[in-house]
């Protein structure tokens, strides 16, 4: 059937459907496990939500792997226990199943564990996609406040950049420009509380607004103000950061790139491969390629012993 030789037949599911996210570090980890309702019982009064996906199983461990030892936060449905000492101690059993411990418990005596992870959740940053038509946020005037970290839609653009100039790397900001855009500058123009991106080069008789660069000159500017952060997370995730890009930028693209993973680890997910030899070539980059394979998606050259060590909660 994976060769395309054999048609696929539906057959009897024993399993249950799942949904499990996870992570673990050197200080914590956390899974969580989605899954669906059980059937409603004939007392129960119908939902329109029925068909929604509930939390089957939550934890938070400390270290990099999970063991029973070094369980911390245990949660089972709509209960919930934190581990005090050699004993645990059941801090709700009334938890709503569609929503996570993260939002519901917040206890910095009992379980300060799940304030620092879901702080740490917080912080990072997910760029999936820059928006660069003509109506997109980026190019519009906004009202200007500190911003230490660009929004996922760019709305913020102009002042995030500002903020950095204020209280983050100025230098390295402009260096940044200048990499890709050589005797580029960027200003930023305020009016009653409103900014305004200047983009100025030369051989231009006067700055350009956002609204008039274009796609790959206004998704490079995103990249630069997300990148140099003045408040950089543990974890940065960046989607495609090609996209629109003239090849002749993805060179300075990886090398912004690089000069960030200093501060963050960073996730770049791409397609393209004049960015991942650059990459490669600019620094310590370890590079992952994704197969797929018989109709599966798997790592390339991995086999089941080289697969890291991780164990799922179970419900």
């Amino acid at each position: 059937m994976r060769r395309g030789e054999v048609l696929i037949e539906p057959s009897v599911q024993y399993a249950s459907a799942a949904l499990k996210l996870g992570f673990a570090g050197d200080d914590f980890g956390y899974a969580i496990d989605f899954g669906f309702p059980p059937p409603p019982g004939p007392a129960a009064p119908p939902s329109a939500f029925d068909l929604d996906p509930e939390i089957k199983r939550e934890a938070i461990w400390s270290g990099p792997f999970l063991r029973s030892s070094n369980l911390l936060v245990d949660r089972h449905g709509r209960m919930v226990r934190s581990r005090e000492d050699r004993q645990w101690r059941v801090l709700s059993d009334r938890l709503d199943t569609f929503e996570s411990v993260f939002s519901q418990i917040s206890d910095p005596e009992r379980a300060p564990e799940i304030l620092r992870v879901r702080e740490e959740i917080r912080r990072w940053r997910f760029y999936d996609h820059f928006r660069s038509d003509r109506d997109a946020p980026a190019r519009q005037v906004q009202i200007g406040t500190r911003t230490t970290a660009l929004g996922h839609n760019g709305a913020d653009l102009a002042a995030a950049w500002e903020t950095i100039r204020e209280i983050g790397d100025a230098g390295a900001l402009n260096a940044a420009v200048d990499d890709a855009f050589p005797g580029a500058r960027v200003d930023i123009a305020t009016d009653n509380g409103r900014f305004t991106l200047l983009f100025s080069q030369h051989g231009l008789l006067r700055p350009l607004t956002a609204m008039e660069l274009s796609d790959g000159t206004l998704r490079y500017l995103l990249w630069i103000a997300a990148l140099h952060t003045p408040r950089p997370p543990s974890l940065m995730v960046l989607n495609e950061p090609e996209t629109s890009l003239h090849p002749d930028l993805l060179p300075a693209l990886a090398r912004l790139i690089i000069k960030a993973s200093e501060r963050s680890q960073i996730w770049v997910v791409s397609h393209a491969p004049g960015l991942i030899d650059a990459l490669e070539r600019e620094g310590a980059c370890c590079s992952i390629e994704v197969i797929k394979d018989l109709s599966q998606t798997r790592i390339a050259g991995q086999g089941m012993l080289d697969e890291p060590a991780w164990h799922w909660p179970e419900r």
